[in-house]
């Protein structure tokens, strides 16, 4: 590859100053390129968004060109900060620049002008040391502020003049310390600049397969999980583009932190999702106790749905009198068991299964009618055949007073209707789930209002169960002809106004045909020309349909999942093509993940792997000690990550009279904040107490940010642990961590979060007893 300065790279490091003009040219050729990439990309959209018409198959091709010039319209965009952050001089002389996207010369060739750093040529940026320097004699890091390079960092690679790094095995050290000393902005970044050696691993981890990526505090595990979707979507394009990502995180507030990292990656396309998202149309974000939350995420539950379907399809103790005309017929509990029966006996869901049993009552009906009205006076044969036979099953089965007794003994049923209705039935539960006890049958009994996250495997389950509706399917269809119709009405009555008002005189026309519309179009044609529909993103399409099978799966704090929620994202993902991210330390859930091979041995037995990630790059040694001894405490063999840097500040730990807990707490957040200055300072308090003292911070500190969804770019932000899992921030206050424990079904290991969510500062309030 050729040198793009024009001359072999210099190895020696000279001045930053005399250099950062050069470094800058360069920089801004590339924004230069960016721009008109940028813009040809727009003007092929905006051509594309106009043409109109066409066959079924032109549309389809011009719906993907759309799809894919927004895309590129979005990417050129979303990368314009850091752009270009690093350089390879390479020991034959050449160079090559790296940065979040590929841009390549203008004239048509595949010379690369700035290599993606997904690129195989690229991995020794990310590799390469003095022991180990794969061909590369200096390794720069170029910083940026918009489109101006600020500073620029080298390392020699060659053993005879480098100088040692202060931690062994760290690439860019002084690029990955200056960005973990960096201010929180309430927002994660991406480390797309200093990836380490082993997060490089991970994220080029083959794509198939389930991969469990195992690590504590602070060493990376979600932005090697986002770095990883990027790697996969760029190196697999064309699978993952149509079929999908799907990135599921602990919470809104978790989504809503890391939202911007992908976008910066070069990648819009992936559907990021909490638990409670992944039932489409409904958003589960209702409270309930951690109990109770348990109960719903034991596999077992299956069974109880299973049972509460069997429930619903009921054959009454006595006989039903059914009034058809002048006729009342009779169905006994035999007629309506033996048509349960062969229903179930289909094996179908019981939505569709609904049919069979239609079907048997109805022709039990038939008889009746046919022995009354068909009987032959002299006693001989029924006078009715086949077809009289047929016609009375069809209007018996019109019948409304047929109609609702069917649906009394068979409903069909949403799983929505169905959980609303076991949740409000004590006597329903208690069918249902006879394997439960008496207080975890308690625990399920609610009445209708709200979805919680750990109802969402429960209506996905019963979906499966109970099946969708055929009557549903066929009227969803028949309202698509319906205004397909339309449509195509509408257009010809525009066309035949067209052709009554053209007023040339025939006699005054001059020599030659005039063409009109109708010459020019069909009412089919002009039909598509009104289409409204909007063009929907593959993960637009993948979020509102529930079958959907996605190309790969990426699990955040995966540990806090019960086997239900399992349930549900290995029935998303048939390939098991997924990537598990996460700390079972950290677990805080009662039906939790104690064991990653507990976890995956029913779906995919032993064939998963495992990497771990050792260090700790957030986490200061100075906290990591303190954070070291409620490890201990989870489990004595477990052993905290290793911190790569030491902030020199130690933690401080203060007992206060619990009277005075709550004004202690806002002289320290008040100082805490003023250390921090433009960094962001959490405030992690028992969920218990959010509410009181959080209204006290909020009054000396106003901009704080307190709630169910706090706003992370706030200066201060007051929350629970549950809230915190996955963030992090320049300082952080714990408060009252006893109470923490205490009210926690797995106290160490929530406050072991809370512990280790600072990257400078920590505090701990605690009240005496």
């Amino acid at each position: 590859m050729s040198s793009h300065s024009g001359a072999p790279a210099d190895p020696r490091p000279g001045s930053a100053d005399d250099e950062i003009g050069p470094e800058q040219e360069y920089v801004s050729m590339l924004y230069d390129r960016l721009d008109d990439l940028r813009e040809q990309a727009a003007a092929r959209l905006a051509a594309e968004l106009r043409a109109t018409g066409g066959t079924y198959q032109a549309r389809s091709q011009r719906d993907s060109a759309v799809g894919m010039y927004a895309e590129q319209v979005d990417q050129y965009s979303a990368v314009e900060n850091g752009l270009c952050f690093g350089r390879l001089d390479l020991t034959d002389g050449t160079r090559q620049y790296i940065g979040r996207i590929g841009i390549f010369e203008p004239s048509g060739g595949h010379e690369p002008l700035l290599m993606d750093w997904r690129a195989p040529a690229a991995r020794p940026f990310y590799l390469a040391t003095a022991a180990s320097p794969q061909g590369v004699r200096r390794r720069r890091h170029l910083r940026t502020r918009h489109r101006k390079v600020v500073a620029l960092n080298d390392e020699v690679l060659d053993l005879a003049s480098a100088s040692p790094t202060a931690h062994e095995g760290l690439t860019g050290e002084a690029a990955l310390l200056a960005a973990m000393n960096a201010s929180r902005t309430g927002r994660m970044g991406d480390i797309v600049e200093t990836i380490q050696a082993e997060q490089d691993r991970v994220i080029r981890s083959e794509l198939g397969g389930v991969l469990v990526v195992q690590g504590g505090p602070g060493t990376g595990k979600t932005a090697v999980a986002l770095h990883r979707a990027a790697y996969l979507l760029y190196t697999h394009r064309r699978e993952l583009s149509t079929r999908g990502v799907l990135l599921v995180g602990p919470n809104a507030t978790f989504l809503r932190y890391i939202s911007q990292v992908l976008p910066t990656l070069a990648e819009t396309g992936v559907l990021l999702r909490t638990q409670g998202e992944l039932f489409p149309g409904v958003v589960a974000d209702a409270a309930e106790p951690a109990e109770a939350a348990a109960v719903k995420g034991r596999l077992l539950m299956t069974e109880v749905i299973a049972a509460a379907i069997a429930d619903r399809q009921e054959v009454p103790d006595d006989g039903l009198d059914v009034e058809v005309d002048q006729y009342v017929l009779a169905l006994t509990p035999d007629t309506v068991a033996a048509a349960r029966d062969r229903a179930r006996r289909t094996g179908k869901p019981h939505n569709l299964a609904r049919a069979v049993f239609d079907i048997e009552v109805v022709h039990a009906l038939t008889a009746q009618v046919a022995e009354r009205i068909g009987a032959d006076p002299l006693g001989g044969e029924n006078l009715l055949d086949e077809a009289d036979l047929a016609e009375i099953r069809r209007e018996l089965a019109a019948e409304p007073e047929v109609r609702a007794t069917l649906d009394g003994l068979w409903p069909v049923l949403t799983p929505q209707q169905l959980l609303a209705d076991l949740y409000a039935d004590p006597d329903r539960i208690a069918t249902a789930a006879p394997q439960l006890t008496d207080a975890e049958r308690a625990l399920l009994h609610r009445q209708p209002g709200g979805w919680s996250p750990a109802d969402v495997p429960l209506l996905d389950e019963a979906a499966e169960q109970l099946g969708e509706d055929g009557r549903e399917i066929a009227a969803r269809a028949e309202r698509a002809r319906r205004a397909q119709l339309a449509q195509r009405e509408y257009a010809e009555g525009v066309l035949e106004i067209a052709q009554g008002s053209r007023s040339i005189d025939l006699e005054d026309e001059p020599e030659g045909e005039i063409l009109s519309v109708t010459d020019l179009l069909d009412a089919d044609r002009l039909g598509e020309r009104q289409e409204t529909g909007e063009r929907l993103t593959t993960a637009q399409r993948a979020a509102a349909d529930r079958n959907w099978a996605f190309g790969h799966i990426i699990v955040d704090e995966a540990q806090e999942l019960s086997p239900m929620a399992w349930r549900v994202l290995m029935r998303r993902c048939p390939s098991r093509s997924m990537t598990i991210v996460g700390d079972v330390a950290q677990t805080g859930a009662l039906s939790g993940t104690a064991s990653w091979d507990e976890v995956l041995e029913p779906y995919v037995a032993q064939r998963w792997r495992l990497e771990e990630l050792t260090v700790s790059y957030r986490t200061p040694a100075e906290i990591m000690a303190v954070a070291a001894g409620v490890l201990a405490a989870i489990d004595p063999a477990l052993r905290p990550p290793r911190s790569v840097r030491e902030t020199g500040v130690p933690p401080w730990d203060r007992r206060v009279a619990p009277a005075a807990l709550a004004g202690e707490l806002v002289a320290a957040a008040v100082a805490e904040a003023d250390t921090v200055g433009d960094g962001r300072l959490g405030v992690i308090v028992p969920a218990g107490r959010v509410t009181e003292l959080g209204t006290a911070i909020s009054a000396e500190l106003p901009e704080a940010a307190v709630g169910e969804h706090p706003e992370l770019e706030s200066r201060v932000v007051v929350l629970t642990v549950p809230q915190a899992k996955g963030l992090e921030f320049d300082s952080v206050i714990v408060v009252d961590p006893d109470r923490i424990v205490a009210e926690s079904p797995r106290g160490h290991s929530d406050l072991y979060v809370a512990l280790t969510r600072a990257t400078q500062r920590l505090g701990i309030l605690r009240p005496t007893t």
